[in-house]
This record gives structure tokens, sequence and C-alpha cells, in this order.
């Protein structure tokens, strides 16, 4: 009876053992979630009273977007981004390093170095001046990054892409340790459309934002900016860059502005303007679509080539305008449509700028485009913003001929491709397509308003966990890789303060 008792009080302690470990587990999870949400509070609640460099900006949250006012001088609009979205910078930051890192097997000094020496140089006052100012508002929240670090977060579309294989090649870098051969996937599915193809007559564009799951999830913020001086833009974009960077926006004088990037794009100008400048600059001053163009050609280092897709409100107007590095086009239109899903059109771009190969129609740019052009004339004279959505989430395989999200249909599910895109450099099950999305016609933009969707446009939820399980060849992103929620198509103009 002794020897029971004993035995009951020992399992008595284990329990008792057991249930403060599990206790202090809990009470850890809390208190990370815990900080994580105060300094999320912190982030909402900053005011003019704590530092005059905040003043008149501010941020909320809805439909999974969170929306930043910024305004003021360079430095200010760079303080309070840098402020207010600092446990965003810091996040998003942890992704792009570690995708960049990794993809280039480069370490992150490689591209400090390149900020600092290269494109430091190149980057105007004004726009200086502004990531100055997000640095200073990241160490004024206690976020440890540098200038370098933020330059290089900036160019995050075109050091890997673009300058990494670039330097390989010209400094003759090992075989093993080259990325020369690397190819620029292109990213997004867009179209812009006007006159008698639209239902109003009015011009609708639309954008879905291709890239990896990783870095994309976090692809969630929309701008709100008045400067000092050029034109009011709102636009979405990625914590801590100057520009929308998947580029869809609008500006205060009219300009309606989108873009897909070039395929399997080859070329860098050491000596260029860097684009996030010069796509910021654009949308910022830009008054029509001659003006786009001219700040665009002016200073071009070749790097994250688009063909742009372009709308002025004021004339229905609109164009494409494929951008290379030793050459370019342009071409417009005030009845038709242009769409975009990372083909070459020019064959001087096609012959000078990229490998691209536009007779294959395996592979995803070419059924994307077939896709479009259906859509089109599907549709013709019935394009509004409520079609566009349908559009940017639509699942039909051109080149299968069955309905079924994969790497070929314009709302991209790379997970959900067992063969890839082998001539797209994709591999099986790539965790990469498209992350969320935008429209918007000429009478929202006179508004300054647009429709944008978080995760997936179809309205698919990715799972990180399960995907890594099943598919262990990624686990190299699971410090990173999360969950990719959608949230309805959400309503936005700038100005409003939630």
């Amino acid at each position: 009876m002794m020897a029971l008792r004993r035995w009951d009080f020992l399992t008595a302690l284990l329990a008792l053992a057991v249930l403060v470990v599990v206790s202090y587990s809990l009470l850890l999870q809390g208190q990370r979630l815990s900080v994580a949400a105060s300094n999320h509070r912190l982030s909402r609640s900053m005011t003019a009273g704590t530092d005059a460099r905040l003043t008149g900006a501010y941020r909320f949250t809805r439909g999974g977007w969170t929306y930043v006012h910024l305004q003021g001088s360079p430095e200010q609009i760079g303080f309070q981004h840098g402020y207010l979205l600092a446990p965003e910078i810091a996040d998003a930051f942890a992704a792009v390093k570690l995708e960049d890192t990794h993809t280039t097997k480069k370490d992150w000094g490689f591209f400090r170095h390149a900020a600092h020496d290269m494109l430091w140089p190149h980057i105007e006052a004004e726009y200086q001046a502004e990531l100055k100012g997000i640095t200073a508002g990241l160490n004024a929240h206690g976020v440890k990054m540098n200038l370098d670090d933020v330059v290089a977060l900036n160019a995050f579309e075109e050091l890997p892409d673009y300058y990494v294989p670039w330097y390989d090649k010209r400094h003759k870098t090992k075989k093993a340790e080259s990325v020369a051969d690397l190819k620029v996937q292109g990213h997004c599915s867009a179209f812009v459309a006007t006159g008698s193809w639209t239902k109003d007559g009015q011009i609708v564009i639309a954008h879905n934002n291709w890239t990896n799951y990783m870095v994309g999830e976090r692809w969630r913020i929309m701008f709100d900016i008045v400067p000092q001086h050029g034109y009011r833009m709102i636009m979405d974009g990625f914590p801590g860059v100057i520009t929308s960077d998947d580029d869809f926006g609008i500006n205060s004088d009219g300009l309606m502005v989108t873009e897909t990037t070039i395929s399997d794009f080859h070329g860098w100008n050491p000596d260029g303007i860097p684009e996030f400048v010069r796509s910021r600059k654009a949308l910022q001053y830009a008054t029509s679509i001659d003006d786009y163009v001219k700040i665009m050609l002016d200073g071009n280092n070749g790097g994250y080539a688009n063909d742009w897709l372009l709308g002025d409100r004021k004339t229905g107007e609109i164009a494409q305008f494929e951008l290379g590095l030793r050459a370019h086009k342009v071409w417009r239109t005030k009845d038709g449509y242009y769409v975009g899903s990372n083909f070459t059109s020019d064959p001087e771009v096609l012959k000078l700028d990229t490998t691209y190969n536009l007779n294959d129609p395996t592979e995803s740019p070419n059924a994307r485009h077939v896709r479009w052009d259906e859509l089109m004339k599907e549709n013709k004279g019935k394009i509004d913003v409520q079609l566009a959505e349908k559009f940017e989430g639509d699942h039909f395989d051109a080149y299968a001929k069955k309905d079924g999200p994969d790497v070929r249909t314009l709302c991209g599910h790379g997970d959900d491709s067992p063969k890839g895109d082998k001539g797209w450099d994709v591999a099986p099950y790539d965790p990469m397509g498209a992350v969320q999305g935008k429209v918007t016609d000429s009478k929202m933009a006179g508004e300054m308003s647009l429709i944008a969707h978080t995760g997936h446009p179809c309205g698919e939820t990715f799972y990180a966990k399960p995907f890594l399980a099943a598919h262990p060849q990624y686990d190299w992103q699971a410090p990173e890789l999360r969950d990719m929620t959608s949230d309805p198509w959400t309503t936005f103009h700038s100005g409003e303060s939630k």
C-alpha cells in the first residue's frame, strides 16, 4: 500500500512538472504574440506628438493590406515610411536576404557593396534623402538596418537577376559559384484596354504580381504619397521600397501604370540609374505617356527590364513601352488593348536583349499570351473592372486546353505544377506564381482609387507547412515561408483614413 502511494506521489509530481513546462511554453508563445501585437499597435499609433517628422502620416489595415499615408519632404516621407512600417520592413528584409543569398550563392555583403559603390552614386539627391529617411525611421523604431541594407533592399528586383549574372560573367566567376546562366523568369500577368474594347469606352487596367511566395506574401502595402514636388501617387508596394516595384500605380495627373517583366533578359549598365529610382520618378513626375518613356530611358541601366503598360485618363490613350537595354519600342492607341505575360514583342529587343523563345507554346509566357488574346476578343466591348478581377484569377491553361491552376495560367500556381516549366527555368512544384492583384479604370483613377486583392487573385490559400512536408527540396525557405491567405477584392483611395 505504501509503495502504491509513493508511485501515486511520483506520478502526480511528474504531471505537475509537465504542466509547468507546458504552461511556460504557452507563456513564451503568448509573450512573442504580445510583442508582435505591441509592435503593430505602436506602428499604428504614431502621431505628430512623437516626432515632428511624422506629422500627417498614418497607417491602418484593411482587406489584408496595410495602407500607409506619407507626406512632406523627401526626408519626411522616408522617415515616415521607415518608422511606421519598421516591423514589416524588418520582416520583409529577412525574406529578401534569404532569397537573394540562396539563389545567387553570394553573401549579403556582396549586395551591400554593390549598393554602396555602384548604385548609390547614381541616385539623385531627392531619392538619396528619402532612402536616408527610411534608414533613420527604421533605426528610431529599433530596427538595426543601415543605408546600404536599405538601398540593396530597394534593388532586390535588379541586383540578383540582372547585376549578378553580368558580374559573374565579367569577373569569370568559377562555374560552381556562378549564376551567369540564371534565367530571368519574368513576373506578372497584366492588360490595359480602351475605346471600343471596354464597356464604357474608358481605360481599364489590371495586373497580378508573380513572384516566389516567400517574398510575395509580404507584398501587401498600399502607399498613398503626397510628395513636396511632383504628383500625388497611390500604388501597391513592398515594405521599405520607394517604388511600387511590381508597378501598379496612379498619379494625380491621370497617368495609370503597370508592367510585366521581359523573360530571359541579359544586360546591365553599371553606370546607369537604378530602375527603382527611374520608375518612382516617372510615376511621381510624368504628366503624359511621352514623359514616362523619357524618364525611364534617361540613365537606363537595364535592371528589371519590363513591358510597361500605360494609360492616360486625360486622353483615353494607352501604350505598351517595351524597354530593353540596347533597344526599346512604344506602341500606342486610343482604341485597342495591350497585354503582358513576360513575352517579347519587338524583334530588336528580342535580338539584342533577350534569348526568350517565342515559338515554344509550352512555356508559360506564350501560353498566357494566347489566353489573354482569347479573353480580350471574347469580351470586346464588355471589359470593366469586374471582368478584370475575373481575368486576373483565371485558371485556364491555353496550352493544355483545360481548367486548373498551374504555371501556365494567368493566376499562376507553380506549386501546383508537377513538371514546372523547364524552358522558363521553373522547377517542379516551385512555390511561385500570382501573389496579389490590382485593377482600376479611368473614372476610378480620376478619384485616385483602385481595387486590390491579397494572395492568389482566384481566392485560393497556400499553406506552407503541408507544402514543405510534401516537397522537402524547398526546406531552405522554411525560416521565412508562411501561409499566403486571400482576402476579398478591396477598394482604396488616396486620402482615406480607414
